[in-house]
């Protein structure tokens, strides 16, 4: 890696701590994104005209977009340059979110949210990859990576609020088009403040048969596990997608082994440490989107909450989440291994989430649901602000971009798993109980009552399908992840940095 000019370091030393301002809002607005959209549905369905049958793809388009296309965007940052990434990301993610807040059909809505999927796939490992760069001082990377884990976690339960706010008091409309400042800051402060170290482009010819492979089994992956939840799991196009995903990931791999500027260079995930995050981070999103998506459920059909309410209901979980990586994950990432933090987060987390089992349709909100969000938010929040910190440390500079990005896509495929395996589950236990009650039930009053505790009966079967992904996520991290602590040296890079001491980088 060349050595930066002196101005250059001085001027980026100067303006760090102004440039992670810029780059978390632009973070907080893609998490923002993935919930916000999710309240304004129903009113834009309505709106639109699109039937219930092709509703998913509001959601669908924006999440094959993103999540086919983050290798590549990684990759680009990489040899774009992340600052001139990010800012693209920005601005191309506003235009798409004013011609989602302008959108008169359903096409043009479908249309819309794929556009915001392949800039968001530019811009979320332009961000994660900056910072990784930017700051190299371990108790500053701590601090930052805190800031930046926090509103990774905490972002999708603000989304709630503010989509409640938005679809409630002004237009569904709105959740596109408060985009539109959040990108337009960002992108002006990260032009001004943000000044790049040099020498950290991958300037080798793209890898266009690893795009192609990547970016067309991940869509296959994505989209499978997406069929499965509203088809079955044995739907002939279900199936068709994961043997069509998995021949394609595969030759992907033997592409990337034999090429010689491959897209995911394989040094970056057979790093065993980068490897433990990227497969702990994975498990554990399935269990967080799963429980997101029955909490929701619960407390707005079984406990009547409207969209404001429920919103606020999930704060506990953002308190614990801003408590657990600023102040619980910052203070120790510099002292003890990533390893102590996060498989006793996961825990903590697999706790939150084992007292949700409890659930009934009379359980108080007071008793059960807020020791379990603040539970869960805080080992979520304690494990992930040192697993976004050391799957991009010890990264080649040239390879930071596809670092970052394979946090994201280990994300983003987790979350695509959690809800359709998690809803599977959840919806086989409740008709499977409401087979077995409803004979019972000789009124309407008990036969709506049969139903709200099959539904509650599926959500607690599912929750304990997702505190055994937890347990496996500390599992996995205990076993796989053995870097020190990351603040007993430099950072290091190339082969061989997990059996270095301090070894020094994973997302949405």
């Amino acid at each position: 890696m060349s050595e930066t000019p002196p101005a250059t370091v001085g001027t980026a030393d100067a303006n760090r701590w102004k440039a992670l301002v810029f780059i978390a809002l632009a973070q907080l607005m893609v998490v923002l994104d993935a919930t916000i959209v999710n309240i304004a549905l129903p009113s834009a369905q309505q709106d639109l005209g699109i039937s219930d049958g092709n509703r998913q793809w509001v959601v669908t388009a924006y999440a094959l977009a993103f999540g086919g296309l983050l290798l590549f965007g990684g990759r680009i940052a990489d040899l774009w340059g992340r600052k001139r990434a990010f800012v693209i990301g920005l601005t191309g993610f506003a235009a798409a979110s004013a011609l989602g807040g302008a959108a008169t059909t359903g096409a043009m809505m479908f249309g819309a949210r794929a556009l915001q999927g392949v800039f968001g796939a530019l811009l979320a490992p332009a961000a994660l990859s900056l910072l990784a760069v930017m700051f190299t001082d371990a108790k500053e990377r701590a601090k930052a990576f805190g800031i930046y884990g926090a509103i990774a976690g905490g972002g999708g339960a603000v989304g709630f609020i503010l989509g409640g706010v938005l679809t409630e008091y002004l237009d569904w409309r709105w959740t596109f088009f408060v985009n539109i400042p959040f990108a337009v800051v960002a992108a002006l402060g990260a032009y001004f403040v943000i000044r790049e170290p040099e020498g950290g482009r991958n300037r080798n010819p793209l890898d266009i048969p690893g795009v192609l492979l990547s970016t067309l089994g991940l869509v296959s992956l994505v989209y499978g596990f997406t069929r499965a939840e509203s088809d079955g799991w044995g739907d002939t196009t279900t199936v068709s997608l994961f043997v069509a995903s998995a021949v394609l990931l595969i030759a992907f791999v033997v592409t990337e082994s034999k090429v010689k500027s491959p897209l995911l260079p394989l040094r970056v995930v057979t790093d065993r440490n980068r490897g433990g995050i990227y497969l702990s981070l994975g498990i554990a999103i399935i269990a967080m989107f799963g429980t997101f998506l029955f909490l929701t459920y619960y407390l707005q059909v079984i406990k009547g909450y409207s969209p404001i309410k429920t919103g606020f209901a999930f704060l506990p979980m953002i308190a614990g989440m801003m408590v657990g990586s600023t102040q619980i994950g910052t203070r120790l990432m510099t002292r003890v291994p990533a390893r102590m933090l996060m498989g006793p987060g996961f825990l903590v987390a697999a706790s939150g989430m084992l007292l949700l089992t409890r659930l009934e349709i009379g359980s108080s909100y007071a008793s059960t649901v807020l020791p379990s969000m603040l539970l869960l938010g805080l080992g979520m929040g304690t494990a992930f602000m040192p697993a976004m910190s050391l799957a991009t440390l010890g990264v080649e500079p040239r390879d930071a971009g596809v670092a970052s990005a394979m946090v994201n896509t280990s994300q983003q495929v987790g979350g695509a798993i959690g809800t359709a395996l998690l809803n599977t589950i959840a919806a086989s236990a409740t008709t499977s109980y409401i087979k077995d009650h409803i004979a019972t039930a000789t009124s309407k009053p008990q036969q709506q009552l049969v139903q709200m505790q099959g539904m509650v009966h599926g959500y607690t079967n599912a929750i304990w399908f997702a505190v055994g992904m937890l347990v496996l996520a500390a599992v996995i991290v205990v076993t796989l992840v053995n870097a020190g602590h990351q603040g007993a040296g430099p950072v290091a890079s190339g082969e061989g940095a997990e059996d270095e001491v301090a070894v020094p980088v994973i997302a949405h």
